[in-house]
């Protein structure tokens, strides 16, 4: 951060830009996904903003482990949601929150850097907290694992174990690559994107994430095939978006969104990944998403 920037003052408007993600994840009709046109997956709109809301305070509490951060904005979630609304957000999120705090300069490279030292540190107690945050969200088809399951107290630290699922879920090879994919593939959507309004920078980044590697979520409550063919889609429907007419384009997501949700297909992960990338985005370059702010 610049030296000027005090860090309370930084971690007020992280808060912010994390806020403004989660209202950009919901205000932009991303195919799939709950959005404010569009509910689906038994949940609407509000709950994930009062969601967010809820989460905020824990996520970003000075000096708190990643893995109390986790349970805790999960609990309070569970508390005014009453269902799982966030659970990737919240494990994406809290290492970045608390990378924030290493952080003395604030640019990609060194918050990246200090979100390494953060999943350098973490330990089996964040672990624990992890898998209670976990067992409390329920997340739909989460399954079991042959090492380190969820359902059973973990015996090694939270980085080690989400390296073991790295393989199989796009928010656990964050921490085993760190944050990779955040810091690569969704700023570089956010940098190169044609879009000139804050929805169409959230789309652009969403079609990355979902036309790149299949959706964690579709993979695990519907197998492989089916998520592979949902990626395949996004990628040729990113591709055509540059030179389709726009409300053409609107009315055709609109129709795959509709295909999805009747599918039970909710591209979750995907959009975890993109409120990550989002909140990355808008607190590295908040001129970018100006027209957002009231």
């Amino acid at each position: 951060m610049p030296a000027a920037d005090h860090p309370h003052d930084l971690f007020a408007r992280a808060r912010d830009a994390f806020l403004l993600a989660c209202r950009l994840d919901v205000e932009t009709a991303k195919p799939g996904n709950v959005s404010v046109a569009s509910a689906g997956h038994g949940m609407q709109a509000a709950q994930f903003i009062d969601s967010a809301e809820a989460a905020a305070p824990a996520l970003f509490a000075r000096g708190a482990r990643v893995g109390t951060r986790i349970l805790d904005a999960v609990t309070r979630t569970r508390q005014i949601a009453g269902c799982n609304t966030n659970l990737g957000i919240v494990l994406l999120v809290a290492p970045l929150a608390a990378a924030l705090e290493r952080t003395a300069t604030l640019d990609a490279a060194h918050w990246q850097a200090a979100v390494e030292q953060v999943l350098s540190t973490l330990d089996v107690d964040d672990a624990c907290a992890a898998y209670r945050a976990i067992a409390l969200a329920n997340p739909g088809g989460l399954g079991d694992a042959p090492e380190q399951s969820v359902h059973a107290p973990p015996t090694v630290d939270l980085r080690a174990a989400m390296s073991l699922a790295a393989e199989r879920d796009s928010i656990a090879r964050q921490y085993a690559n760190g944050f990779a994919d955040i810091f690569g593939a969704g700023l570089d959507a956010l940098a190169g994107s044609n879009g000139t309004t804050p929805a169409a920078l959230t789309l652009n980044v969403f079609l990355t994430f979902l036309g790149t590697w299949p959706d964690s979520h579709i993979l695990r409550k519907h197998g492989a095939a089916l998520a592979q063919s949902v990626t395949r889609e996004a990628r040729e429907r990113h591709a055509r978006a540059r030179f389709a007419e726009p409300a053409a384009h609107a009315a055709q997501l609109d129709a795959w969104d509709a295909r999805l949700k009747a599918q039970g297909v909710n591209p979750g992960t995907s959009a975890d990944l993109t409120v990550a990338a989002l909140f990355a985005g808008a607190l590295l370059d908040p001129r970018r998403f100006v027209n957002t702010l009231g």
